[in-house]
């Protein structure tokens, strides 16, 4: 397990972490999310000894990353993927990666073949594109075989098949019980993939939650209507709906059940091609949760000249 616990760092008059304090289960893909600024990447940094916290602590199975001895056989990470010598080939990449843990070229060539590189493994890294070298950094981190991994944003730069992949190798790589941390901004990826997630903004935790309830919490038992009427949404809202606008012809009603909203509707002789449950989504969940912790927001765009 991955535990942080309290970690206070500040850099400068910069507050980057503010008591941030979780845990990352055996069995489970738990995703890390925030805006640009809430701690992510430092909090990763100093649960491998990169970054020393000002206080609280770091472990990875009970103990501080720096007290292992062979530490890539506990813990797994990948932080930045583009953090290799272009001059070396991929396996003498790994080689030198493995050696520095005891491991042997066996297993470079099995981490080689596990993420699809087996063919090109003597090519300089070099002239690898973003994804072969995301797939280079994923393959780093397993060399170890290690009981937890730690992957920072491992979907950049990935093809849709590629994208396919790496879902597929982090359930798989969770069933087999280990705790898989991985850190993205693309929640429909995550939403696909974690079985928990972690939400921080400013430093601190927001949320810490298992997505599927997080999701449904999120719902809040919201119905989504789409009818042609456009009376429609004022007839639900004279029913005691609170009416939130959607796309096209459609918006999602709350206070009144899925089944209130089609008696409504009926009994005013209001027509209706669809009346279902809100499925919210882990981008929804993460919008409504870190309102208040986006750090850097845009101005709303305005009309376009002419």
């Amino acid at each position: 397990m991955i535990s942080v616990s309290g970690l206070r760092k500040r850099f400068g008059s910069t507050v980057a972490l503010d008591g941030m304090t979780f845990s990352v289960r055996p069995g489970q893909v738990t995703g890390f999310v925030g805006p640009n600024g809430a701690g992510k990447s430092t909090t990763m940094r100093v649960v491998v000894g990169l970054d020393a916290p000002d206080a609280g602590e770091a472990l990875v199975g009970g103990r501080p990353y720096r007290s292992l001895r062979h530490p890539m056989r506990h813990l797994g990470s990948l932080l930045d993927a583009a953090a290799l010598q272009p001059s070396r080939t991929a396996r003498n990449h790994l080689l030198w990666i493995a050696h520095s843990q005891g491991l042997g070229g066996g297993r470079v060539d099995e981490v080689l073949d596990q993420v699809g590189l087996g063919a090109v493994g003597r090519r300089r890294a070099g002239g690898f594109s973003l994804g072969m070298r995301q797939r280079l950094g994923i393959a780093a981190a397993l060399l170890g075989d290690p009981p937890a991994l730690m992957l920072d944003e491992p979907f950049n730069g990935m093809d849709p098949e590629g994208i396919i992949w790496i879902r597929g190798l982090l359930r798989e790589l969770a069933s087999q019980g280990r705790a898989v941390l991985v850190s993205s901004h693309l929640m429909g990826e995550l939403q696909d993939t974690a079985d928990h997630v972690v939400i921080a903004g400013r430093g601190r935790i927001i949320a810490d939650a298992n997505v599927a309830e997080l999701l449904a919490t999120v719902a809040g038992g919201r119905v989504t209507v789409r009818s042609a009427e456009p009376g429609a949404a004022a007839v639900l809202a004279g029913a005691g709906g609170s009416i939130t606008p959607g796309g096209t012809g459609a918006f999602t009603v709350g206070g009144l059940a899925a089944e209130e909203v089609v008696a409504v509707l009926n009994r005013h002789g209001v027509p209706f091609s669809e009346v279902a449950g809100h499925r919210a989504t882990l981008e929804d969940a993460y919008l409504e949760l870190t309102r208040d912790a986006v750090e850097y927001r845009a101005a709303t765009p305005g009309p376009v000249a002419s």
